[in-house]
Order: structure tokens, then C-alpha cells, then sequence
């Protein structure tokens, strides 16, 4: 369980949402119950006075008084539970919001290497499916758990007050046993197979994502019939497996709604007693016993979460365990740098997982404000060790570098604004500021034709623009940056000779005072530099 630590503690760092969100749980479970009892009270009463009327017998009820309490709990329980839902909904929003910006900032730290060690299916499954079964640990787990305790202590006072003590306690006891097998039994019968279940979902999600992507080949190969027949019995033994799970935890609701019907026999036996000797009414008798059968409401949604509990822990595993940290990115940080130097790697390694060293035994240093150019052809490297100047591919050996922006050889741009994507670079900079960096890039005028000018829609991917345009967006979002290390990996990519020209000049004004390591394939495609060292692969 402590593999949920992490996630509860994103959680709790909202207490007043929770407490709020917990009270207007309780405020609908109170009404269901006092509706049920006050409705049982009444039938009984005025049972008993048409009974006696019958008989003869002088008899009167007042029917304004219950009346108005049956009417106020069923309006307070409709108007708790739509205020419940609706705020507990976007709690659970918003918690979801904490969860993945957690992920997503792990994700970030993480290497490349890490993240390469799932595929994108794996990943999407983390993203999704794995969120998702944490997202509800408040509303369906947390909250209902503590308030059916909570609920169950208000009936056994109930029950002290309006009986006496020995049945308070026999009835406690009772409901305690069936609160535990409605919770804790539930998770340990269903703890191992829910998570086996869980792994074997992400498998089969996996494999069906797999089987989509590489159809063309599965047909080209004559195995696209034996593979989806495969898919088939993979998705028959999930189906099983959840068929199984489901009957556990059936049988527990069925045992836990079994002992909660016993504790109202018992309490209607031993209020019998009490009304033979006069201490108790007829209307109290049942009132009690049908507010117990009340409690059956609030039980009933416990079976089914902590069935699944196993798996929420199971996926909380995997994310722990993908989306970890780059502990050595944190190491490297804490180096010492002398104020003159922007770049130390000494005796550095370079290196993919699963694959022979790029680089042994690599040493560079970079000035303060120096315009390092690395030259080599396509394989000799350069984007590997950019990846590892920028801290996204880990190297054994000694790296420090200062605050750094990269620019990657692949153009990334994401489905929105032109605004969205520049302001990535500085989320703080003015129209000013962006349109400034546009002329730089010689963009300025491609959009201000736009209609939109700078909420211009880019696509997906900037799929609305050139290969070409594309580009200077990315190198535009670069240079907007504050950071006074500026790592370039062909940055004129898709680019003509004089364009490139016109741009490389523009460029020296605004990265005047940084650090700039640029890596391309030839001497032309950089921009202005220092000194250049030749990569041989």
C-alpha cells in the first residue's frame, strides 16, 4: 500500500475540497436513512391509531410533523445528491489535474532512455487507464470508506439511546464484522487476482494497439487470422479472470447486506422486549430496525472499489516504477561550475541502453558566452550527445552544464496556437516580444496575413505549415527563452542558403552574452561560432 503514498499525498493537498466534498456525502446519506426511518415511524403510528380507531378505542395522530420531515428529507436528499455530485466531480477533476501534472513533471525529469524502455502503447496505457485508477481513490474509496464508518458509530448511538446498551453493542458488533467484509475482506480476496487482472488488461490493450499498427505486415505475412485468434483467447481469460473477481466480490456484498438484514432482526427482537415492558413504542420499535436497513445504501458501494483496490495499487506500482525521477540529472545539478565556464564533461560516456558506447572517455569545456560549433556526418553522433549535454540521455563520468534550452533535430510542435507554442520558450513574453522573435525568423509577415495573426491554428503537429516554416517556429520558441545556455541541433534545418544567412545574422543580437553549442552536418548549416571541433565516427 505504500506504493499509493506518492498519490495520496497530491490528494490531501486539497483538505478543505475533501471535508466539504465528505460532508455532502454524509448530508445525503443521513437523509436517505432519517427518510427511510421517519417514513417507517409514521406507516407504524398510523398503522397503530386506525387499529385502535377500529376498535373504539379514542386515538390521534398528528400528520402535519412527520408529513413535513418526509417531505424535507426526500427534497434534502435529492438537493445533496445533485450538490454532491456536481462538486465532487470537479474535486475529482481537479485532483486528476494534480495527478497528471505530478506525472507529466516526473516525465520530464525521467532520461530518454527511460522513457524508451516502454513503447507507446505501454505508455498510453500509463497515461489513461493507470491515471484513471487513481483518479478514484477519493471518491469512490477515501470518502465512502470513513463516512460508512462514521454513519455506522451515529446507528449504534442510535440505537443506545432509543434501546440500551446491550443492544447497541450486539448490533455494533454485527455491523463492524460486515464493514470488514465489505472492505478489508474484499481486498484481500481480491487483491492478487485484481492486479494480475490489471497487468494482463494493459497486455491485451497493448497487443490490440500493436495488431492496428503493424496490420499491413500481419497481412502481408499471411498472420493476421492467428493474431487476432490469439487476441481473442487473451481477451477470453481477461474476461474470465474479471468474471471471477466479480463473484468474490458479489458474494462479499451479498454476506455484508446478509449481516446488516441479521442486525435488524436482532434489533426488532430485542426492541420487542423492550416494547412488551413499555420502554419503547411501537413507531420507535420500527424505526430502528428500518434505519439499519438504511445503512445497506451506504455498504453497498464499498464491495466493488476495494475489488478493484488491488489494481489501483498495481497501477500506481507502474507508474512509481516508469515514471521516475533521473536521479543523475539531480546529481549533476549540484555540481560546482566556475563562473567562467557554461559546460564541464570530463571522462563522460555515452551510450544507449542496450547498445555499444558513442563516446568513451569524452572531455569539453565551454566558456561562458562562447559560440561552440560540432561538426559530423549522419551516425557520427551529434543528437546523442546534444541529448546528453541537455540531460536527456544519461552519461556515466563527470557533466555540469548551466541552465540550458534545446532545440531538437526533430521539429515538435503541438496541435494549438501559434501563441500556445511560441509562449512555451517564455510563458511571460508580450504580443511584442513574440511578433519581434516572428520577424527574426522571418515569420512576421506569414502571419500577419493570417486572420487570426497569432492564434493562428498550426494543426496537428504543425501539419498547417512547411517543413520549412515549422522549423523557425521551433527555433523561435528556442531563442525566446531566458536560459543563457542554448543548445542548436541543426537548426536551419529545411531551410535555403540565403534564408539561412538572413537568419543566422538576425540571431547574434538576440544570443549576444549566451553560451550557444549549434551541432549540423556541415559548416553551412551553422551559425556564427568560435570554434568548431570535427566529431569522427
Amino acid at each position: 500500500m505504500r506504493d499509493l503514498k506518492p498519490w495520496l499525498d497530491l490528494i490531501y493537498r486539497r483538505p478543505g475540497r475533501l471535508v466539504v466534498g465528505g460532508i455532502l456525502i454524509l448530508a445525503t446519506l443521513l437523509s436517505g436513512i432519517a427518510l427511510l426511518a421517519v417514513s417507517g415511524w409514521f406507516i407504524t403510528e398510523t398503522a397503530l391509531v386506525g387499529l385502535m380507531l377500529a376498535a373504539g378505542v379514542a386515538a390521534t395522530i398528528n400528520l402535519y410533523v412527520p408529513g413535513g420531515a418526509i417531505r424535507f428529507f426526500a427534497v434534502s436528499r435529492t438537493v445533496f445528491r445533485y450538490i454532491e455530485r456536481v462538486y465532487n466531480h470537479d474535486t475529482v477533476l481537479r485532483l486528476l489535474t494534480d495527478i497528471r501534472v505530478a506525472l507529466f513533471q516526473r516525465l520530464a525529469l525521467a532520461s530518454r532512455s527511460q522513457r524508451g524502455e516502454l513503447s507507446g502503447a505501454q505508455w498510453l496505457s500509463r497515461l489513461t487507464s493507470d491515471v484513471d485508477a487513481l483518479d478514484t481513490l477519493y471518491l469512490r474509496l477515501i470518502a465512502p470508506t470513513a463516512l460508512a464508518a462514521l454513519v455506522t458509530v451515529l446507528v449504534v448511538v442510535l440505537v443506545l439511546v432509543l434501546f440500551d446498551m446491550q443492544t447497541a453493542l450486539l448490533v455494533g458488533l454485527v455491523l463492524l464484522v460486515a464493514l470488514a467484509l465489505a472492505t478489508v475482506g474484499v481486498y484481500l480476496r481480491t487483491r492478487h487476482l485484481a492486479a494480475r487482472q490489471s497487468d494482463r488488461q494493459e497486455a491485451l490493450r497493448t497487443a490490440v494497439i500493436e495488431h492496428i499498427e503493424g496490420f499491413a505486415e500481419l497481412t502481408a505475412a499471411g498472420r493476421t487470422g492467428k493474431h487476432a485468434a490469439w487476441l481473442m483467447r487473451q481477451a477470453h481469460q481477461v474476461t474470465s479472470e474479471q468474471s471471477r473477481a466479480d463473484t468474490r466480490v458479489g458474494w462479499h456484498l451479498a454476506g455484508s447486506h446478509l449481516l446488516i438484514n441479521l442486525s435488524a432482526v436482532f434489533a426488532l427482537w430485542a426492541g420487542f422486549a423492550l416494547f412488551q415492558t413499555g420502554a419503547v413504542s411501537g413507531p420507535v420499535l420500527v424505526l430502528l430496525p428500518i434505519a439499519l436497513l438504511g445503512i445497506a445504501e451506504v455498504y453497498a458501494m464499498l464491495p466493488d472499489a476495494f475489488g478493484k483496490l488491488g489494481a489501483t495499487v498495481a497501477a500506481a506500482q507502474r507508474l512509481n516504477r516508469d515514471c521516475r525521477g533521473n536521479e543523475a540529472k539531480a546529481d549533476a545539478s549540484t555540481v560546482e561550475l566556475p563562473a567562467n565556464k557554461a559546460l564541464l564533461a570530463e571522462n563522460i560516456t555515452v551510450k544507449h541502453a542496450g547498445y555499444v558506447p558513442l563516446f568513451k572517455n569524452f572531455n569539453l569545456e565551454v566558456q561562458a558566452g562562447e559560440r561552440l560549433g560540432i561538426l559530423g556526418h549522419s551516425g557520427s553522433g551529434k543528437s546523442s550527445l546534444a541529448d546528453t549535454f541537455a540531460g536527456l540521455l544519461p552519461a556515466q563520468g563527470k557533466l555540469a552544464c548551466r541552465n540550458r534550452v534545446y532545440l531538437t533535430q526533430k521539429t515538435v510542435l503541438f496541435e494549438d496556437t501559434l501563441r500556445a507554442n511560441l509562449l512555451l520558450g517564455s510563458p511571460n513574453a508580450s504580443d511584442t516580444d513574440l511578433w519581434r522573435i516572428l520577424e527574426l525568423v522571418e515569420l512576421a509577415e506569414r502571419f500577419a496575413s493570417e486572420p487570426d495573426q497569432l492564434d493562428t491554428w498550426l494543426g496537428n503537429a504543425g501539419n498547417r505549415l512547411s517543413g520549412g516554416e515549422a522549423r523557425r517556429v521551433a527555433l523561435a520558441r528556442v531563442l525566446l527563452n531566458p536560459a543563457p545556455l542554448v543548445i542548436l541541433d541543426e537548426p536551419f534545418t529545411g531551410l535555403d542558403a540565403d534564408t539561412r544567412a538572413r537568419i543566422s545574422k538576425r540571431m547574434d543580437g538576440i544570443l549576444e552574452g549566451k553560451t550557444v553549442i549549434s551541432l549540423a552536418h556541415g559548416p553551412d548549416a551553422l551559425p556564427d561560432t568560435d570554434r568548431v571541433i570535427y566529431l569522427r565516427g
